[in-house]
Order: C-alpha cells, then sequence, then structure tokens
C-alpha cells in the first residue's frame, strides 16, 4: 500500500509518503522553494501544490506516480460550505471549493502518470486527528488514544474532539464556524502588527511578559460551552490596545497585557475542553494537532491540569501535518487498506523525515563552494570547544525535519550559561528581542534542571520550569517567567547531538546549549546544502558542522573562533 499525502489548500503546503504502514518520507514545499509557509493562505493560492515535495517523496522511495495506491488530499470539497453560511467575511474563499474540486486534474498535471481515480479527499480535521492518533508511538488499552484538534478552520469547523480505538475514529464533537480559537488568535496576531497565519508564536512569546488584566471581560465572551463546543468570537481589539502596523521596535505593556489575557484565556478553554472529551472516553493518553497544538504552554497545562496521564502532540502538528495525516487515515480505508487485516500504521518515532546526504557529497558541496574545512576525528569534541569558547555554531545533519522546531539536524547552538546569548542569537537571526531560544539537555539529565513537565520530550511542545538552583547557571534558555521550551536528546535519536551535549558538559559542567532553529527571520529552515553555506556566508556564525565536517569561519574570512 503506497500512498502519497498531500496539504494545498491553505498554508504550509506540504507532501508525506507511507508505504505499508511505514513512514518512509514527509517535507515541507518552503524548504525547496525558500517561500516561508510556502505560500501565504489566500484563497487565490489554494490551487498551488507542493509539487517539489511531492516529488522527492516519490524519488526518496524510488517510486514513479503510477506505482502510488493512493493519493490523499487532505481537504474534502463536499464538505465545504459558502463562506457566507459560515459566518466568514470572505467573497473568495468559494476558489478554495473550486481548486480542491480540481485538485485531481492539478495532481495529474503535477505528477505525469498518476491515475486520477486514485485521489481521494480526507476531511481536514480527520487529516488532522489522524497525525496524531495513528502516528503516536504512545497509546492506551486496546489501542485506543482520544484526539484534539484545534486550528483556523476545516470544511466547516474549527475544532476535533474524538477517539481513535484500532484505528477508527469515533468523532464526539466538532465546533462549528465562524467560531474558532485558531482564527482568534491569528486575528490578534495581526493586530498586533505581526504576520497572520505565520507569526502565532510571537503572540505566545510576548503574552509572558504581560499580565492578564483583560482575563476576565475575555472569559465573559470565549469560553468552553459544556458540551465539547465552544464560543469565540473576535472582539474589537482596539477596545484594549490600538492596532500596530508592524515595524515598530517598542513594546509598551498594554501589547503584552493583551497578549497576556488572550493567552490565559486560551488555555483555560483548552484545558476545558481535553477535561470534557476525558469525560467522555476516559482515555489514559490524548493526542493532539492542529495549529494552536503548537502553543506549547496551554499544552503544558493540558498535561498538568488535566485528567489524561500523558499527552503526545504531532511535532508537525500545524497544516503540513495533515499531508502525514491524510496518508495515515487513507492506509486504513478501502480495499487495500491495512486496516483490513487489523495492522495499523507503524509510530512516528521521530521528525527527521525529510532531505538528507552522504558524507562525500557534503565534501563535495563544500568543494565546490571552495570552503576549507576539517574532517575532525573528535568532532563532538571540537564543536564544544567553539561553544565552550562562546562561539555561535551552526549545525546541519542528518535528515531535516518535518515540522516547525529545528531538533538537533538544523539548529544553531550557543553557550547557555551568557545571559547576552540570548540578544545575541536574536541579532543573528534578525528577530524581536522578547523572543525566547531554547534548551537541548540529555535526556537522563532533565528531570534535575526542569520540572513540572513530561519526560522526555524530544519535540519541543511543552514548557517546563527551570529549577531554581539552575536559573543563574543557564540564563541563556530561561524565559522571562522562569520556564524553558526543552528538547530532550537521546543516543538512539540523535547520536551526535548527544555525543556534544557529554563533551560540552565535560567543559562547561552544564548538559544543556541553546538551540534555536537555523535560519535568519522570515526565511524557511536550512533544508539543504546550499541553504548552509548561504546562511553562514550572511550571519555572523564563528563555525558550523556539515555532517562529519567542520567549516570554521577564521578559516574562511580570518578573525572568528
Amino acid at each position: 500500500m503506497r500512498v502519497l499525502g498531500v496539504n494545498a489548500l491553505f498554508h504550509d503546503p506540504s507532501a508525506a509518503l507511507v508505504v505499508d504502514g511505514r513512514i518512509v518520507a514527509a517535507a515541507e514545499e518552503e524548504r525547496f522553494s525558500r517561500r516561508k509557509h510556502g505560500k501565504r493562505p489566500v484563497p487565490f493560492s489554494a490551487w498551488e501544490l507542493p509539487e517539489q515535495a511531492m516529488r522527492w517523496c516519490l524519488a526518496e522511495a524510488g517510486l514513479r506516480p503510477q506505482d502510488l495506491d493512493v493519493v490523499a488530499y487532505s481537504f474534502d470539497p463536499s464538505l465545504a460550505k459558502p463562506a457566507e453560511d459560515m459566518g466568514l467575511d470572505d467573497p473568495w474563499d468559494h476558489l478554495r471549493r473550486v481548486y480542491a474540486e480540481s485538485a485531481p486534474g492539478f495532481l495529474c498535471t503535477a505528477l505525469p502518470g498518476l491515475d486520477r481515480d486514485r485521489v481521494r479527499f480526507v476531511p481536514h480535521h480527520v487529516a488532522h486527528a489522524a497525525s496524531a492518533a495513528l502516528a503516536t508511538p504512545v497509546t492506551g488499552p486496546g489501542r485506543s488514544t482520544s484526539v484534539l484538534v484545534l486550528d483556523g478552520r476545516g470544511e466547516q469547523a474549527s475544532h476535533l474532539a474524538g477517539r481513535y480505538h484500532d484505528g477508527r475514529l469515533d468523532t464526539l464533537a466538532a465546533q462549528a464556524l465562524p467560531h474558532s480559537l485558531g482564527l482568534l488568535y491569528e486575528s490578534l496576531t495581526d493586530h498586533l502588527g505581526f504576520l497572520r497565519s505565520s507569526d502565532e508564536f510571537k503572540v505566545m512569546a510576548l503574552a509572558s511578559y504581560g499580565k492578564p488584566v483583560h482575563a476576565e471581560q475575555l472569559r465573559g465572551m470565549i469560553r468552553a460551552t459544556g458540551d465539547g463546543g465552544f464560543t469565540a468570537p473576535v472582539p474589537d481589539w482596539t477596545a484594549f490596545a490600538p492596532r500596530r502596523h508592524g515595524g515598530e521596535t517598542d513594546w509598551p505593556p498594554l501589547y503584552a497585557d493583551l497578549a497576556c489575557s488572550v493567552q490565559v484565556v486560551l488555555e483555560e478553554v483548552l484545558v476545558n475542553l481535553a477535561r470534557w472529551l476525558h469525560d467522555q472516553t476516559g482515555d489514559r493518553v490524548l493526542t493532539m494537532a492542529g495549529g494552536t497544538a503548537l502553543n506549547c504552554v496551554a499544552n503544558s497545562r493540558i498535561w498538568r491540569e488535566t485528567p489524561f496521564e500523558e499527552v503526545w502532540v504531532q511535532p508537525a502538528a500545524g497544516d503540513a501535518g495533515t499531508s502525514l495525516g491524510a496518508a495515515l487515515q487513507a492506509t486504513l480505508e478501502g480495499d487495500a487498506g491495512l486496516g483490513d487485516d487489523g495492522r495499523l500504521p507503524e509510530p512516528m518515532t521521530t521528525a527527521a523525515l525529510g532531505r538528507q546526504w552522504s558524507d562525500d557529497d557534503l565534501a563535495a558541496w563544500l568543494h565546490s563552494a571552495a570552503v576549507p574545512f576539517t574532517t575532525p576525528e573528535d568532532l563532538a569534541g571540537e564543536a564544544a570547544d567553539i561553544l565552550a569558547g562562546d562561539g555561535v555554531l551552526a549545525w546541519f545533519d542528518g535528515r531535516s525535519e518535518f515540522g516547525p522546531r529545528a531538533l538537533g539536524h538544523r539548529s544553531l547552538m550557543a553557550h547557555p550559561g551568557r545571559a547576552s546569548n540570548l540578544e545575541r542569537l536574536n541579532d543573528v537571526k534578525g528577530r524581536e528581542q522578547f523572543r525566547p531560544v531554547a534548551p537541548m539537555v540529555l535526556a537522563d539529565r532533565a528531570a534535575e534542571i526542569f520540572g513540572d513537565g513530561p519526560l522526555p520530550s524530544p519535540y519541543m511542545l511543552f514548557v517546563h520550569s527551570v529549577s531554581p538552583q539552575w536559573r543563574d547557571r543557564i540564563p541563556a534558555v530561561v524565559h522571562v517567567d522562569g520556564t524553558a521550551r526543552i528538547q530532550t536528546i537521546d543516543d538512539e535519536t540523535t547520536p551526535h547531538v548527544a555525543a556534544l551535549l557529554r563533551a560540552f558538559e565535560e567543559r562547561t559542567g552544564l548538559p544543556v546549549v541553546v538551540n534555536t532553529s537555523l535560519n535568519t527571520a522570515g526565511r524557511p529552515m536550512v533544508d539543504d546544502p546550499r541553504d548552509a553555506l548561504e546562511l553562514f556566508g550572511s550571519a555572523p556564525v564563528d563555525a558550523m558542522v556539515v555532517g562529519p565536517h567542520l567549516v570554521r569561519r577564521s578559516a574562511l574570512f580570518g578573525g572568528g573562533r
């Protein structure tokens, strides 16, 4: 059973390939096109397909379009309603439905040889749900998990609460549009002068600097309704703070207070929705997807304050993950589905599902660019020396990550014991100074440093409080509220980073390094060697690891470490 999943309609176009229930490849179009989020989420772009990502997935498996059993498209136009019937103010929204109906033809044009009868539509929120519940390595008795999906919108809803049991989804609740926690947060993002459907994580970061002074007023409008749904009309934000238009560098407290107020109310609604779902299912495990599931502060409250014993969030929780979910769902349906013989897809054990290059290929790239490099016997030790000497290190290793988090394959690293490295890295990346950076930590050391959160935490989708005795030792990764969005590292999934962390601890006594994504502001994460070389040539990075090879700025430009 060879299934190609495709996400194209709204934003973050992507492709994923599942063969006989095993995830073979998954990638976002932005990593190929170098356009952040692949495209803007407007109706006029709904026809654009992740053509490069689709072709790469097939090439990675040595398949041709005619070899595919199914192409699963993560939107079902037959379920879509006119925008006015859903209370949405978008006179061009009908284009999305028209383009989705035409998707089989577009796909056959992009993938010559594909049989259009093999294209199937998977409802958007079902694709989100499958990306979490069918991919999770954590399940309850009888392979049951509860699943909670929240995002901006699907065909006619913004939310799904349900339960997967033996691969079958039972939908228990769905919130009809226009009420949408995702669209609410997007609207606030836009009001604060950020780019909507892109910069929502900036609002979450800004919220930590404020006080929830408007929370009580907002609770009167934004709340769970006790039946698995919620009400979330978009307020007149100007009643709380004047609109910002972007480009401003000062942040008066009233904006942080508004962000904090909305964040707190959002967290409360999500906790109540999760509690309601547990009341219906009694499950031990909750899985989550949808763009709102990237709100790691809210995820942590769900983990702490609901009866679920474990919470697993899809690393590519946004719309990119629906390509994977659509493919997984399709493996269980139809005449050739895995579900016919009682098998479920294999779990997702890593987000490293993208492109990679051999050591020789990487060396050839460096030679071609006339970049001097070495191939050290003790790469971890030399890299640790650079970090211990307060150098900024670019790290390019193995398969690229699927999803928005840098997880030790395309990362920028620095010394966590230098408080100034937060400002320094934000300057390197060209982003706002209120933005935090994250810590990587050895999994077997995490509990003593970071508490009050699920461990292990390999995908940076929860926040943990930093133990008081460690806050002064690793100030660069401690957010203003005393928390950190951690990634735990182990030898099985990220052996090279684990070796680096051990070498760094030998030199500094700290089993932690700063980790942020390998990109600069407004650009997608680095994916291929050319991207890495362009970043290294344009940003003040002291050294770069490229597979087993090490490039030093001092050898290329003079100066540096």
